[in-house]
């Protein structure tokens, strides 16, 4: 897979050498989830019945990150993760366009015309609730209309499970309950985060349960604070844990960044500056406030021996 940087309006470089017949899926797809890849999916049936590239068109920084609309609290799948999740689902090109306050001015017809006919796109697959330009005024029915019917387009129906389309909102929803079962149905993966392993407290060796504290290296949606029962690829090795999510309210009242600190089992090595990818398997309980060390550790005991048998 080939991943290209672009913006608007294309320059002549990509003008020049990165346009080509193609099968484009567009969308923001942060989540990669179960809906998500079912239109990229679909744009690879399109691509191998025409025997044409198959692209995937995506946007950063997030629209609703630039544009400040209400809270944005993170990526379910940053730019790295996003794009190792498409390298594994065979895709040829993946567009990465620039969103900034200018582009998101930019009307429907100036990103057809300038952006999508441009690339030579022969087929576009989009979501059923696909908007795009300024004000979100463009949707699907829109693409064929503005290319003057030279571009072909596909819209893909919700992805139902349970009769309940499945969506970043949902997700996100999902992760603020601790509900990594509905989250790893709909990601159809648990969920991830990578990071990379500093220094924290060291309290964790002192009690008998060292800790690795992970940085994410990226803007990940955090889950909801608690313990988690955890996968961790460190390496060439699947290792398990247990993670917390959280303040450290037992040693702290007003500690103003969130923490994740990873308890492996069977492990005894140094992971200081490390690169970590974390699976998110099950949420074993809320993050308490213990009256002493000695109700942390049984509660610490405890909480392993649960991810355990849940990690079986």
């Amino acid at each position: 897979m080939e991943t290209i940087q672009l913006s608007y309006p294309l320059s002549q470089n990509i003008i020049e050498n990165h346009t080509q017949p193609q099968i484009l899926a567009i969308g923001q797809f942060d989540g990669l989830h179960l809906g998500h890849q079912s239109v990229i999916l679909e744009a690879k049936t399109i691509a191998n019945s025409n025997q044409l590239p198959l692209s995937v068109m995506t946007f950063y920084p997030h629209p609703k990150e630039v544009m400040k609309k209400g809270k944005y609290e993170g990526y379910l799948t940053p730019p790295a993760l996003k794009e190792q999740i498409l390298q594994e689902m065979g895709i040829d090109y993946l567009y990465i366009v620039d969103f900034d306050d200018a582009f998101s001015q930019v009307s429907p017809a100036a990103f057809v015309q300038g952006m999508l006919l441009p690339l030579q796109v022969h087929t576009a697959v989009v979501g059923f609730d696909f908007r795009y330009g300024y004000l979100g005024a463009g949707d699907a029915s829109t693409l064929a209309q503005l290319s003057g019917n030279c571009l072909h387009v596909q819209t893909v129906s919700p992805f139902l499970i349970n009769a309940e389309k499945v969506s970043s909102s949902g997700i996100r929803v999902a992760l603020q309950e601790g509900n990594m079962g509905l989250v790893q149905q709909w990601l159809g993966r648990p969920y991830i985060i990578t990071g990379i392993v500093n220094h924290g407290e060291k309290r964790g060796r002192k009690i008998g349960y060292p800790t690795a504290n992970l940085k994410p290296n990226e803007h990940f949606v955090l889950p909801t604070r608690g313990v988690y029962a955890v996968k961790v690829r460190y390496k060439d090795q699947w290792l398990k844990g247990v993670m917390n999510v959280g303040v450290k309210p037992t040693f702290h009242d007003n500690m103003p960044e969130t923490t994740l600190e990873i308890h492996l089992f069977d492990f005894a090595g140094d992971l200081y500056d490390e690169q970590l990818l974390v699976h998110l398997v099950q949420f074993i309980r809320p993050e308490m406030k213990f009256n002493g060390v000695e109700s942390l550790v049984a509660q610490i005991a405890q909480d392993s021996e649960s991810a355990k048998a849940i990690l079986a």
